[in-house]
């Protein structure tokens, strides 16, 4: 006498398939928190060097230049200014490629605007706050959303605090990128609308 119901392998397949599909999502809710989290500690760091740079714009006289003259003084401003945008709106969606990617312009126009302020050299870190020198960053392909090294970032602020954040964020995104693009994780974050993030290089 069978003691198992009819279609008995078709309720373990199904049940084994739930298991996996619940397993599978609650990874990818994970690797999503973790970068979020991960962004969380990077906010902040970043919100440190732009309190930093814009408590030592130079003051300059406006009447020291010609008409239409930009300063740099007053660009530094307006970089300062146009990052502080940048990350309140990012800090909506960090997870977003278009949002990160203006992250990253602003953040990069307030370091040169800082540079051709203040000539000296800043203190430039790894991700993990051992002192570095600048070097090129090296991603795979032309796709940032993949990038396996991001470049050290000289700070205007010397301290490793925000390096080592944006190293931990990067790699949080590539983690979470990492299990979109696997199959058929793939076709769960298409359900669920989660899309691929992009770190800050």
């Amino acid at each position: 006498m069978n003691l198992l119901p009819e279609g008995w392998p078709w309720w373990i397949a199904g049940a084994v398939a739930l298991f996996w599909f619940i397993g599978a999502h609650n990874r990818l809710v994970r690797l999503r928190s973790t970068a979020l989290q991960a962004y969380g500690a990077l906010d902040a760091a970043l919100m440190r060097q732009l309190d930093f740079v814009q408590t030592h714009v130079i003051p300059t006289a406006p009447s020291a230049f010609g008409p239409g003259e930009l300063t740099s003084g007053a660009s530094l401003r307006a970089a300062a200014r146009q990052f502080g945008n940048m990350l309140g709106a990012t800090r909506k969606r960090p997870l977003d490629m278009q949002a990160m990617a203006a992250l990253g312009t602003a953040l990069h126009a307030m370091l040169s605007a800082w540079q051709r302020q203040h000539g000296d050299p800043s203190m430039v870190f790894e991700a993990d706050g051992t002192l570095s020198r600048p070097a090129t960053w090296a991603g795979s392909g032309d796709d940032p959303s993949v990038a396996t090294i991001a470049a050290p970032i000289a700070w205007p602020e010397p301290s490793a605090a925000p390096e080592i954040a944006r190293g931990q964020f990067n790699q949080a995104v590539l983690n979470y990128n990492a299990a979109i693009g696997q199959f058929p994780a793939m076709l769960m974050a298409l359900m669920f609308g989660l899309r691929r993030a992009m770190p800050l290089v």
